[in-house]
């Protein structure tokens, strides 16, 4: 499995060395852009302002921070390397804090962390040292040409590396609840609901439906047949609370006796 970056872990005088292996893939159906008189292609040219129409192949196109109107400096993949120090280029874990006082939405994109060969005794020790204490490893590192946040996390055994979203990113709240006097029954019926509908976490459960209907749906086109509307039932907003809460509840319990 090709590899996304090459570094190493260190904390304390510890140095892994391991290697980054992206930990999700995109499932989406792509759709080309089609000019609908014509049924071709519809492509895009890159050029530029100077370049009187004509296209820029992009083995000539480069990285240029413009220092004043119309005047830039050129930036190579190489320069940025240059500028990366060792610390940049590994990640150094300044802390260890407790996995639940993370919130997910710092979370961004799950890697895998995969010990280079040599460095697994030292790579166990870790992993297995952070899953038993229930604790993320927060590191600095450069990824690319940015600086990101990461957390080192441990699940059964396996280690992810989660690049993260630093605070002033994070965008406040828009709505903060008011302070509303709920009904001691409302309580109580919510939280027996949820109850009723409590169940374990299994993702392999949860399957992407949308894409399955698209995927139906152009199989269905190819054959020229027409795309069906299936009827479906609406939903009752018309219910207070309490009825709602009452009748949501009467229908998970009887199907769970069913």
């Amino acid at each position: 499995m090709a590899y996304s970056f090459k570094g190493a872990i260190s904390f304390g005088l510890i140095y892994i060395p391991i290697t980054l292996h992206n930990a999700v893939q995109s499932n989406q159906i792509g759709f080309n852009l089609i000019e609908k008189n014509t049924m071709s292609r519809v492509r895009y040219k890159k050029t530029c302002q100077d370049c009187d129409g004509r296209e820029v192949k992009q083995k000539d196109i480069v990285k240029g921070y413009e220092y004043e109107e119309g005047k830039y400096v050129i930036f190579t993949n190489d320069d940025f390397e240059k500028i990366k120090s060792k610390r940049d280029k590994n990640i150094i874990i300044e802390a260890f804090v407790q996995l639940s006082e993370i919130d997910p939405v710092y979370y961004d994109r799950p890697y895998y962390v995969v010990p280079e060969k040599g460095a697994e005794r030292a790579f166990a020790l870790l992993k297995e040292a952070m899953e038993a204490d229930g604790r993320a490893g927060i590191a600095r590192s450069v990824l690319g040409a940015k600086e990101t946040l990461v957390a080192l996390r441990v699940k059964n055994g396996v280690m992810y590396l989660n690049t993260m979203h630093f605070h002033e990113e994070i965008r406040p709240a828009p709505y903060l609840s008011p302070e509303i006097e709920l009904q001691e029954q409302e309580l109580s019926l919510a939280s027996a609901l949820i109850a009723a509908m409590a169940k374990p976490f299994e993702p392999e459960n949860y399957v992407d439906e949308y894409r399955q209907k698209i995927e139906r749906a152009i199989a269905a086109k190819i054959q020229g047949k027409e795309i069906v509307v299936r009827e479906e039932d609406d939903f009752n907003p018309a219910l207070d609370l309490m009825t709602a809460l009452q009748e949501s509840l009467s229908r998970y319990e009887t199907n769970a006796r069913a």
